[in-house]
C-alpha cells in the first residue's frame, strides 16, 4: 500500500491494489480543488448558459448576451465578473464596449464535450 497516505495507513483495508489505484486516480488535492472550483462554475444554468453563447459565438457584449440568455444585463455582469475572477473569461474593451470570451482551455474542452453531446 504505497500510496496509502501514513494518516490512512492504519485504517482496514480489503482490496489494498484497488485502494493504490483509488489514490492514484484522486491524485493532488490542490488539482481536485481547482477541478472542484471550475465545475462549480459550470453548476449555475446562467453560468453555464453564458460560457456556452461565449464559446460557441466568439466575443460578446454584456448587452448581447442578456438576449441571448434571457438575463438581464445586471445579472449577465455580476456572472461575467464571477468568471473573469475565476479566470474562465476575459474581457476586451473596444472603445465603450467590452466584448468577452472564454479563455480556460480546461473550460473550453468540458463547453465542446457538452456540445457533443446536446441533442439536435
Amino acid at each position: 500500500m504505497h500510496l496509502v497516505p501514513a494518516e490512512r495507513a492504519g485504517h482496514r483495508i480489503i482490496d489494498g491494489h484497488r485502494v493504490c489505484d483509488a489514490v492514484a486516480a484522486i491524485g493532488d488535492p490542490d488539482r481536485v480543488r481547482a477541478w472542484a472550483d471550475r465545475f462549480s462554475l459550470l453548476a449555475d444554468a446562467n453560468r453555464l448558459a453564458l460560457l456556452l453563447a461565449l464559446h460557441r459565438a466568439g466575443p460578446l457584449a454584456v448587452s448581447d448576451l442578456a438576449v441571448a440568455t434571457g438575463m438581464r444585463d445586471p445579472a449577465v455582469s455580476q456572472a461575467l465578473r464571477l468568471l473573469r475572477a475565476a479566470g474562465a473569461v476575459a474581457g476586451e474593451k473596444e472603445g465603450r464596449v467590452v466584448r468577452y470570451r472564454v479563455v480556460d482551455e480546461a473550460t473550453a474542452r468540458l463547453l465542446d464535450e457538452y456540445a457533443a453531446n446536446a441533442p439536435v
